[in-house]
């Protein structure tokens, strides 16, 4: 990440972008507007862009499918603007993996303390090893491919992943050889949501285990760092 984070304003709303994009500059940022997903896709294609405030409602492709496509194919945090009412976007949001939402009409002071927040929260987890943005990825005797979320054994078989399980594996594709403590995983898999307190990381690893270990009561893929949290030790290469 740059010293001056640069932040992509995505809305198809000119005076939100002009509005958010005057205030981010005025307090440091650099910043670059997008009108419509496509034009978002370009920036982070040829843009070294570290944030994006995405709007959930815009005509074309939405916001939430522009989050998906975000968050299966970069590691860029993302911070949703919702419309007040629209509950179920914002779950919806967080579930592909928003990092953050801010519901619409907001005080742009308010979107400056949530971006700081996220980019303080994304410096602070441990570096990518960029193994998880290909488009297959092998491990073990196992490959995964991650645009359609398939696990398959070396015998072709397909073993389905719940959207933790896949969430999960991906981070510690992507953090191979990394050791994770439990509140990092959470950080990496659920985001601001997760409770601080929350020690269901432990049970999505136990059923990740089953899925994916010769033996899962001796697990030789996810190894367990008493005290540390876990860590994933297969070999990683590009299917």
């Amino acid at each position: 990440m740059d010293a001056v984070p640069h932040i992509a304003i995505v809305d198809d709303h000119r005076d939100i972008r002009d509005l958010v994009g005057k205030y981010l500059s005025k307090h440091g940022y650099r910043t670059s507007l997008a009108d419509s997903a496509a034009a978002c896709r370009k920036l982070i294609e040829r843009n070294g862009i570290d944030l994006v405030v995405l709007d959930v409602m815009m005509p074309g492709e939405d916001g939430l499918s522009l989050c998906r496509y975000i968050r299966e194919s970069t590691s860029l945090p993302v911070i949703m603007l919702t419309a007040m009412a629209e509950e179920t976007d914002r779950i919806v949001g967080l579930e592909l993996g928003a990092d953050d939402y801010l519901s619409k009409p907001f005080n742009p002071r308010e979107l400056l303390a949530r971006i700081k927040a996220v980019l303080r929260r994304v410096q602070s987890l441990p570096p990518q090893r960029g193994q998880i943005k290909a488009k297959e990825v092998a491990f073990d005797r196992w490959s995964l491919n991650v645009g359609r979320r398939e696990l398959t054994d070396q015998d072709g078989m397909i073993v389905p992943l719940s959207t933790a399980e896949f969430r999960l594996l991906s981070v510690f594709l992507d953090h191979g050889g990394l050791v994770l403590s439990r509140d990092q995983l959470l950080d990496l898999t659920v985001g601001r949501t997760a409770d601080p307190f929350d020690r269901s990381i432990d049970n999505q690893v136990s059923r990740l285990r089953k899925k994916i270990e010769a033996d899962p009561k001796t697990p030789a893929l996810i190894k367990t760092h008493w005290g540390g949290g876990y860590s994933f030790s297969a070999e990683i290469s590009s299917a």
